[in-house]
């Protein structure tokens, strides 16, 4: 779930490191949250969009994306001395999804990003989480043009346990992503004190 490492730069030797997944539907804005927010610079496995995958991804409603993640991203933030979130940002695409069982090995949570446009997109990111009892939030990413939906009528329409955290942000701003990660941070807390 977490792992110590020695942090030999600022004389820390027991900061604690938690790992975090960004998932979601293609396009969405996983690498552009975990850039955002990250501390570093950010890791990214970026390629173009080719001829071959035009058959097998699906760009509707994301027509001027030129590039994909094909494996991760990865990104850190401090949270307080001491203590680091490790995000990994993981690839939309259904022929990548057998990154995702590696990915969540020890993962504390996962924030689930949505798109309102293309809300069933998210259903795969979910049902991954639901189904492996990993705690996450849904964060809806307020793309121009898309429909003005609060987090109660998100939750109905993915059919969310109780409970589970919706809330609206902007991958593209700083503030709005660490936010988003807090809200993560404390629902995880929450669920594994409860176990």
């Amino acid at each position: 779930m977490a792992s110590e490492h020695s942090d030999t730069t600022d004389g820390d030797t027991g900061a604690l490191a938690l790992k975090i997944l960004v998932a979601g539907g293609f396009g969405v804005g996983k690498t552009t949250l975990v850039g955002v927010v990250s501390e570093i610079k950010p890791l990214r496995t970026e390629e173009l969009l080719s001829e071959a995958g035009q058959s097998v991804d699906d760009t509707g409603g994301v027509d001027q994306k030129v590039t994909t993640t094909v494996a991760m991203d990865f990104g850190r933030i401090t949270i307080r001395s001491g203590l680091s979130l490790y995000l990994f940002g993981t690839p939309g695409q259904d022929r990548f999804w057998f990154l995702w069982d590696e990915l969540a090995q020890g993962a504390l949570g996962a924030v689930v990003l949505a798109d309102t446009r293309r809300l069933q997109d998210c259903f795969p990111a979910v049902d991954f989480f639901e189904h492996r009892h990993i705690p996450f939030v849904v964060a809806v990413n307020c793309f121009a043009g898309s429909g003005a939906y609060g987090p109660d009528d998100v939750s109905r329409a993915l059919d969310l346990d109780q409970g589970t955290p919706v809330v609206l942000c902007d991958a593209r701003d700083r503030a709005s992503g660490k936010e988003v990660l807090i809200r993560l941070v404390e629902y995880a807390g929450r669920m594994h004190t409860a176990r």
